[in-house]
């Protein structure tokens, strides 16, 4: 791993399109410095794009039953202890503790028959549509934020491709395409540090690591020079330094957030408006095996408050057609509730829920039985939703889209075609 000190370490991913790739012919990645990327990238005609993909991940399993699916007319002890309440869409109720979301619904679409959920607590699945075990012996599945880095690259902007606050997963793309994870320090330069200097040390550490670059046969040495100037493009600019501190955002924002609680929210908001493509984080505790309402009702406000500003901001912005919102966990909770008040692991169904994007919102996709247990109409397959978020990137997920490490073309997704209700 590189590290560039300017007061705390970062880590940044960098990509090259496939276009670009395959234009740069015979010389292949490991006979291209960072510089010949992008002028490869330029020479393909690859201009900036502002689509981008929030990803949310509700860490340990979300209620479907809880949240947008509610049983009012089921036993109770499958019902639970939640009423579902009006939204603005005629037909679309939700849950009494999202007053806000119900305000907007028009501007997002809930899944109430997803399928194809992994026993894992883990956002794999959720980032990259497989599970942990596939292509496993190359390297595994990259996530759909390592993909974008790969085959759009950085925007104009030079922000990172995509950055992620939960697991990094560039899987079969190798270490050049792991997203940035911040770890909460100054990106920006500080004392005597210059953008000169800092650039006369980058060219140093070059020359030093020529003899190591000969001899290496891996790549490595050449995905550690992207690494490099990426960071240094990164310091030097300020504006993801900008985007990560939130004390630059107006107070009020940040309370209308939810402060600490929708933190992650405003700072996704901030990075996609400064040109990253893909934001990855967790948010919150959802495996309610016990006290499964008493949690809820604490923490289903605060998605609410942190979610609806999101929206909010998105639309206000006129981001909204270019910004897709996804938010699901690993998997669903049992319709049965258990002895000691919580709901646990159900694989059979799950919730999803998708805002933004240029999509047709407003309206609820599927359905699930009487009880929530498992899909009574229209099941919508995991990988579909990887179709939909591909397809709103511009990337066509119909074809072979990447090349793993034998040579093999492998498409994006097993499930190709987008969610039809939506596109």
């Amino acid at each position: 791993m590189l590290t560039i000190w300017a007061d705390k370490k970062n880590r940044f991913c960098d990509g090259i399109s496939r276009r670009s790739f395959f234009q740069a012919g015979a010389l292949g990645i490991g006979g291209l410095t960072l510089a010949d990327l992008f002028r490869v990238e330029a020479h393909a005609g690859i201009g900036s794009s502002n689509k981008a993909i929030i990803n949310i991940h509700l860490s340990g399993g979300p209620s479907h039953q809880d949240m947008f699916d509610l049983k009012p007319n089921a036993p109770s002890e499958f019902r639970g202890e939640f009423s579902p309440i009006k939204t603005n869409v005629p037909g679309l109720d939700i849950c009494e503790h999202f007053p806000q979301l119900a305000t907007m619904a028009d501007r997002f679409a809930v899944l109430r028959s997803l399928v194809g959920m992994i026993s894992d607590h883990s956002d794999f699945h959720t980032q990259t549509g497989y599970p942990r075990k596939d292509l496993q012996n190359i390297g595994g599945r990259p996530s759909i934020g390592s993909v974008a880095a790969r085959l759009l690259g950085p925007s104009d902007s030079g922000a990172p491709p995509c950055i992620s606050y939960n697991g990094s997963y560039p899987g079969y793309l190798g270490p050049v395409y792991k997203p940035y994870k911040p770890q909460g320090g100054d990106l920006k330069l500080s004392g005597a540090m210059t953008a000169d200097r800092l650039e006369s040390r980058t060219a140093l550490l070059g020359q030093l690591d020529r003899l190591r670059r000969d001899m290496d046969r891996t790549g490595q040495m050449d995905a550690l020079d992207a690494y490099t100037q990426r960071a240094v493009d990164v310091v030097t600019s300020g504006r993801v330094a900008d985007a990560l501190d939130l004390n630059k955002e107006d107070a009020k924002v940040r309370e209308r957030y939810g402060n600490n609680d929708g933190k992650m929210f405003l700072t996704a908001r901030r990075l996609v408006e400064v040109g990253v493509r893909a934001v990855s984080f967790n948010w919150g505790s959802w495996d309610t095996h016990g006290n499964n309402f008493g949690h809820l009702r604490t923490q289903l406000p605060k998605l609410d408050k942190a979610l609806s500003s999101l929206l909010d901001d998105l639309h206000e912005r006129g981001m909204d057609q270019d910004v897709t919102v996804v938010m699901w966990g690993e998997f669903g909770r049992t319709p049965r509730i258990n002895p000691g008040s919580g709901r646990d692991h159900w694989l059979q169904l799950a919730m999803g829920f998708l805002a933004g994007g240029g999509m047709r919102l407003g309206q609820a996709i599927g359905a699930s039985s009487k009880n929530a247990e498992h899909v009574a109409e229209r099941p919508v397959h995991l990988q579909e939703v990887f179709a939909t978020l591909y397809h709103n990137l511009g990337i066509d997920v119909t074809k072979p889209q990447l090349v793993d490490p034998n040579g093999r073309p492998q498409f994006l997704v097993d499930y190709r075609e987008p969610i039809r209700e939506l596109i």
